[in-house]
């Protein structure tokens, strides 16, 4: 049922955002797609301009192509693109897990926080893996780095897609978890080393899931929102 939203023009536009983000991180990352703005509004309800505020904030977030006056276009993700994003993931997470070891229990407790809004959200795929940013971009700033920390969210923006493929392989959420609790003992106890080695089997893990063959498409994650 279509909802009216002509007195909340915000209130349209974020629902739209809405929308379209959920229907984006959901697909197949194998797959692409072509949204236009009429198909939108007929699917949410809504006037175009809520509808191409949202394409705009999503194109922002590297998660669809904004083609003029035709709509917008979600690519696929390739191997090599999902093997560079981690190669860069390693490289920056390892260095700012082993900065943040030197404050122990104060960045370890919010990493804790965030372990058990994962728990509570472990059944909607994408919550998941919003959560599952949010804790490693804790470990990145925490390192101090502005440079680094800016250049993260450039990639945390272009896979948050990738990781909704890789919680629906097998156990895939059970070992993040425990990874991540892993990864929060080394950094309380203020061992740098084990620190590393706790992030690089966790990204490591993490890129196995990565290029296991996509399944079951919207369906699978559906079911696991169930």
């Amino acid at each position: 049922m279509s909802l009216s939203f002509s007195s909340q023009p915000d209130a349209a536009q974020d629902m739209v955002y809405a929308w379209l983000k959920q229907h984006v991180l959901t697909l197949p990352r194998h797959e692409t797609t072509f949204l236009t703005e009429s198909q939108v509004c007929r699917e949410t309800g809504v006037s175009r301009t809520p509808v191409r505020e949202a394409f705009l904030r999503l194109e922002a977030d590297g998660l669809l192509k904004i083609m003029p006056k035709k709509g917008a276009y979600i690519a696929p993700i390739t191997e090599a693109e999902i093997d560079d994003i981690m190669q860069a993931r390693r490289l920056v997470e390892e260095w700012c897990a082993q900065q943040a070891s030197s404050f122990g229990s104060s960045v370890a407790d919010e990493l804790d926080r965030m372990i058990e809004r994962q728990e509570q959200v472990r059944n909607d795929p994408v919550a998941f893996i919003e959560s599952d940013r949010e804790f490693h971009r804790t470990i990145v700033r925490a390192a101090g780095n502005v440079v680094l920390a800016t250049f993260y969210e450039s990639l945390r923006d272009r896979q948050v897609r990738m990781g909704v493929h890789a919680i629906s392989v097998g156990s895939r959420i059970d070992e993040v978890l425990v990874e991540h609790r892993a990864i929060v003992d080394a950094i309380r106890a203020g061992e740098p080393a084990r620190a590393v080695a706790a992030v690089g089997e966790h990204l490591a893990r993490t890129l196995t899931a990565l290029r296991a063959p996509a399944f079951g498409g919207r369906a699978a994650v559906s079911r696991a929102a169930e």
